[in-house]
């Protein structure tokens, strides 16, 4: 017997409601994106083929179809579909849900499954409230994130889940989706007979970056707009504009992506690509990022990377928070811009940082000798009786200011921690170093 993998419809959207919800898919088949996980012999159609759907997290970003899976998933193996908001559920919510559940599949053997909006919002109490019944099998879990599983959900639940990853659609699935929502006269705008010129259809494609709610709701409304201009039914690229008026850019400055992008930005200062790093700087700002928060990163920066080999970074950076401050939004961004490319193209060394890295570690893990007496202070009487400050050479008194002593306690004497580049001014100091360390 062949199985059908799109045998069923999900159920019918509210008319009154927006075209988003509107288009959503009504079968599998439908489905637009995603194909890593649906098409022939991956691992979410292999599941679908068996009729056995494991507990799911779906991590991925806005609009990439993760609640039109859930639905179309539950209705394909004939379970029972129970939408469960983290936002506005508790416990006592949960144990509802349950009992129903379980109810439901001692009594004519239906399955549930439970799908649970923004789990990354329960804390660690509510999502163990989830196991005992994720294991005994009396829901099927699906979990909606767009954080980082790794995160924010509990490593039990983890344990007990198979983690799939969505990605952002492309501009021609976003395309696809438009085409759909323009031409079908059920659910779409298919009725009106809209006029969408290419350019303003590349701009809504552009805008959505990959979400198809927003490319949907971006349509909605220039259809909406379109009907109040001097071209009724004519969306042209201007009423799209109009309709956008800012792109929402894909950034949660509290969640993984904001982690990536100033990791995008600290690794293109490191590898001395002033344009890219123009680039996630801009992007980082567009998307509502404290901007002192960057100049905090950049100062870090300024030591981490560049060091001795420049120390003028520091200063640099300093002075573009400073500016900032100062200014404020617009003008004070202009402060972080000059300082992201005169990092990205200063000479780097990371020496200081190293050398730190290992004094660090050997203050924790050798022990606490004490000071040198040649080099203790002998404010009193009794201190010079007990011989601190005894033999210590005053290195202005010598050649070049520089006197052969030791100042490590007696189990590090000869450790050498910091090793200057060849880079920038440490080229220099280096030279200094290696004179002085001859002599010694």
């Amino acid at each position: 017997m062949t199985l059908d993998l799109f045998p069923r419809e999900s159920p019918p959207p509210r008319k009154a409601a927006p075209l988003a919800d509107r288009m959503r898919p009504r079968t599998l088949e439908e489905f637009i994106g995603q194909a890593h996980l649906l098409a022939e012999g991956k691992v979410l159609r292999v599941a679908l083929e068996q009729g056995e759907i494991p507990s799911l997290i779906l991590w991925g970003p806005p609009g990439t179809g993760k609640t039109s899976l859930a639905m179309l998933v539950a209705s394909h193996v004939q379970a029972a579909f129970t939408p469960f908001s983290a936002v506005t559920s508790g416990i006592k919510e949960i144990k509802e849900v349950i009992g129903e559940a379980d109810r439901r599949l001692r009594g004519a053997g239906h399955r549930t499954i439970l799908f649970v909006d923004e789990i990354h919002r329960f804390n660690k109490a509510q999502q163990d409230a989830f196991l005992p019944h994720v294991e005994r099998g009396t829901i099927t879990l699906i979990g909606a994130t767009t954080e980082n599983p790794s995160f924010e959900v509990i490593a039990p639940l983890l344990s007990r889940t198979k983690v799939l990853v969505l990605h952002p659609l492309s501009e021609a699935e976003i395309r696809l989706i438009l085409d759909r929502a323009l031409t079908d006269p059920e659910r779409g705008l298919g009725k009106i007979r809209l006029q969408v010129p290419e350019d303003a259809l590349a701009a809504i494609t552009g805008w959505a970056n990959g979400d198809a709610r927003a490319a949907l709701n971006l349509l909605d409304l220039s259809a909406r707009l379109a009907g109040a201009s001097d071209q009724p039914g004519v969306i042209s690229l201007a009423v799209v504009q109009e309709a956008a008026q800012k792109r929402s850019l894909l950034y949660d400055k509290a969640g993984e992506e904001h982690y990536n992008i100033i990791s995008a930005l600290h690794k293109s200062l490191r590898g001395s690509d002033p344009d890219a790093a123009l680039y996630w700087l801009a992007r980082m700002l567009a998307s509502g990022e404290d901007p002192l928060y960057i100049a905090r990163r950049l100062i870090r920066f300024a030591s981490e990377d560049i060091g001795n080999a420049d120390p003028q970074a520091l200063s640099l950076a300093v002075a573009a928070k400073e500016a900032y401050h100062f200014l404020g939004t617009p003008e004070g961004e202009l402060a972080l811009a000059q300082c992201v490319t005169y990092l990205a193209t200063a000479p780097k060394s990371n020496a200081v940082y190293a050398a730190f890295g290992e004094a660090q570690a050997d203050v924790a893990s050798a022990p606490a000798e004490p000071v040198p007496l040649h080099i203790r202070n002998a404010p009193t009487p009794l201190m010079k009786e007990l011989g601190y400050s005894e033999g210590y050479k005053y290195a202005h008194d010598y050649e070049g200011a520089y006197a052969e002593q030791d100042y490590l306690p007696e189990s590090l004497r000869g450790r050498v921690y910091y090793r200057p580049t060849d880079r920038g001014l440490e080229a220099e100091i280096r030279k200094r170093l290696a004179a002085w360390r001859r002599r010694s």
